[in-house]
């Protein structure tokens, strides 16, 4: 028997007047390029330190001028914000610190009268232990309906005191907690977040309703999180030393394709192209090709490029894995240098290792900035340039780095503590954005405001945007004009891509047949004699034309 689908209590979820996303261009997604907003950092309307959605609508005319199609909002639902907001109570809730459901609404509206769509987080794999569905399933007790939307399971051992599965968490440690009357329940990430059961009819009902209430309201597509992980094995085996494709018992199922087949249904049935993007993690670039086939999603993050070194060999090689990978489904490739969770590119560019991984974090990691600066710059226009979709996380496009020295006592991140602090975890990308002044706040918040909920360096003064507007050089004014020439260039949308030859330590390659870029990787300048008529630069030639080390050029051939 189906557990009993559970009413809300929220009182602010009468329908809405459908916002109908412009269908003008049914393939915007296939070259937008897309802002990533951490809500809590972006900007503070009510001066309590936390960022809101009030703070987002008093800056769309800073995202309009910087170019952007559209905007990927991190949950900002209703939430004990254990893991960031991605511990979900409440889909059809604005988390109070952010505002209300009218304030998201209006939003959406507003930014899509500056030709700016919206696109939600949707976290499936699991929920907030504050969920309503989990405090009625720890209410049941054992072999309840209730408990069947998770997944609760008796321990091992003679009294149930062993955990039901080694299985180790997304997050470190484990990934079984137990509850009062003796049975463990599943969660791939911290115990706030109980995965749910996707073998459940209520869990596929309650996220395509989840689905449509979103696109009532305007939305223009979905991101995914954790996309692979949502179908487990029911036996709950323990995973093999090597296990082949899809034998792993909680990652990249080949089940788990029905579920998105049945949400591009949904993202179909409405007007204009409501798009479905994909966080999925996976080394196998077939697999990883199979969540784009054309009734699943439209897109998905290109996570291989981003983690890569500063190296011409291995970003080549990454392009051609990845564009080749696209090509059989007839998806377009996303390109992206960071996110709220990874080292900021001018941090990570800047080190002897300038490649990410989850694993590798550390305290103490030496860096240079005016280096990994040069060569974030150079990077921005090689992504800019690349066939498919861009994605830019808030405050790259100021050359923000990394906040290593964060205080103890200010640290948040679930990866820092399960780490037993061995981790730095992931606040330092997600402190709050500087706008201007001298001093913190730096505009995140009106004057004599709260406290950031994350401080900020005081030598964020020189990375304002106030400051970067100012100055024709700055990191912001490239970035507003790479966005500039590539949406008014056809070669940058359209045109076909190849590679051109070059030396080992360049990459060049044409888009169309009017447009090149050019990357400097070597350690000595590189001679453009006759190779086209400079568009952009990342850095200023010498005085013989020469484009320097670490850097990037756009050329009209």
């Amino acid at each position: 028997m189906d557990a009993p689908v559970l009413a809300s209590t929220t009182t602010e979820r009468a329908a809405s007047p459908a916002v109908v996303p412009p269908s003008t261009d049914p393939d915007w997604w296939r070259t937008a390029v897309i802002y990533q907003v951490y809500v809590r950092s972006f900007a503070d309307g009510d001066g309590d330190g936390t960022g809101d959605l009030a703070g987002v609508r008093s800056r769309l005319g800073y995202l309009r001028d910087l170019g952007v199609d559209a905007l990927w909002f991190t949950p900002w639902y209703e939430s004990p914000l254990a893991d960031g907001g991605y511990d979900v109570s409440d889909y059809r809730a604005i988390h109070p610190a952010f505002g209300h459901l009218r304030d998201a609404e209006a939003l959406i509206a507003e930014a899509l009268e500056l030709g700016i769509r919206t696109i939600v987080d949707v976290v499936p794999n699991h929920v907030s232990s504050e969920h309503e569905w989990f405090r009625a399933a720890l209410a049941a007790g054992p072999g309840s309906p209730e408990r069947e939307r998770f997944w609760f399971r008796p321990g091992r051992g003679a009294t149930g005191e062993q955990r039901p599965t080694d299985w180790v968490s997304n997050f470190q440690g484990e990934t079984w907690t137990r509850v009062d009357d003796g049975e463990w329940y599943l969660h791939l990430f911290t115990p706030e977040q109980p995965d749910l059961n996707w073998n459940h009819p209520d869990v596929r009902r309650e996220h395509e309703d989840v689905l449509r209430f979103w696109f009532d309201r305007g939305v223009a597509g979905v991101r995914i999180d954790s996309a692979a992980l949502l179908v487990k094995d029911p036996a709950l085996p323990e995973v093999p030393e090597n296990p082949g494709p899809g034998e792993h018992p909680n990652t990249d199922r080949d089940e788990v394709h029905e579920i998105y087949r049945s949400w591009r249904a949904v993202a179909d049935s409405y007007p204009g192209t409501r798009v479905l993007v994909g966080e999925v993690w996976m080394p196998d670039p077939e697999r990883f090709a199979n969540y784009l086939r054309p009734d699943e999603m439209h897109t998905a993050f290109n996570f291989d490029f981003m983690a890569r070194p500063w190296d011409a060999a291995q970003l080549r090689h990454s392009i051609d894995e990845m564009l080749a990978a696209h090509a059989p489904v007839g998806a377009p490739s996303t390109w992206v240098l960071s996110n709220h969770d990874v080292t900021r590119p001018v941090t990570r560019y800047g080190r002897a290792d300038s490649s990410f991984a989850f694993a590798a974090k550390r305290f103490g990691v030496p860096t240079d900035l005016e280096l990994g600066t040069r060569r974030a710059r150079a990077a921005a226009l090689l992504t800019a340039a690349l066939p498919g979709s861009l994605y830019l996380y808030q405050g790259d496009e100021l050359g923000l780095p990394e906040v290593e020295d964060l205080p103890d006592g200010a640290r948040q991140d679930p990866m820092h503590f399960r780490s037993h602090g061995v981790d730095p975890g992931r606040d330092g990308c997600r402190v709050p954005l500087p706008w201007s002044g001298s001093s913190a706040p730096f505009g995140f918040s009106p004057p004599n405001s709260a406290e950031p909920w994350l401080p900020q360096p005081a030598e964020w003064a020189s990375y304002t945007v106030e400051r970067q507007e100012a100055d024709p050089t700055s990191m912001l004014s490239l970035y507003r004009a790479a966005l500039s020439i590539r949406r008014r260039t056809a070669d940058l949308t359209s045109g076909e891509f190849d590679w051109l030859d070059s030396e080992p330590d360049v990459l060049a390659f044409r888009r169309g047949s009017g447009f090149a870029c050019i990357v400097n990787f070597s350690h000595r300048p590189l001679d453009l004699s006759g190779r086209g008529t400079v568009l952009l630069g990342s850095a200023q030639l010498t005085g013989d034309g020469e484009l320097p080390p670490d850097s990037a050029v756009w050329l009209a051939l």
